[in-house]
């Protein structure tokens, strides 16, 4: 008897310890950015932070359907949701690629803001609610990771 509750013992401990991952593609509609919030608010509506981590993630999705190849017919966005022991998830958008690379435009120089302007915010946005992001890839395809510590 004493084997089996240590079996079902190091088993929960063994699963407490792996890291969390759901992945799901999304057609490059707008419509569809919604859904994907509604993926990543289910998965992760437990956490303190869960509404700073939707509004980076719509951030993330409209950048891609702005940006880049997928927000052009038959283009798509996958997105990857990590979730570690502890603390620690990464929200990270896949697109179809594009031109141009993410930038954040410097947000202390009010000469560089335009109040009325209708782009321009969703990285700084990103930046002010995530612990960190970053991009990698290119024209054919680039993913943002942001992380965040969760509460």
């Amino acid at each position: 008897m004493s084997l089996i509750t240590d079996g079902r013992t190091a088993e929960a401990t063994s699963r407490a310890n792996e890291v969390l991952l759901w992945h799901r593609t999304f057609p490059g509609r707008p419509d569809q950015a919604a859904e994907l919030r509604h993926f990543v608010g289910f998965l992760l509506t437990d956490l303190s932070n869960i509404n700073e981590i939707i509004e980076v993630t719509a951030e993330l999705v409209n950048n891609a359907l702005i940006h880049s190849a997928s927000g052009k017919p038959g283009g798509c966005i996958t997105a990857e949701v990590r979730r570690w022991p502890g603390s620690c998830v990464s929200i990270a958008i896949t697109d179809d690629g594009g031109p141009n690379e993410p930038s954040c435009r410097p947000v202390s120089d009010p000469a560089n803001l335009d109040h009325l302007a209708e782009s321009g915010r969703g990285l700084p946005i990103v930046t002010a609610f995530s612990s960190w992001w970053g991009w990698e890839g290119g024209a054919a395809g680039r993913t943002v990771t942001a992380f965040f510590l969760a509460g």
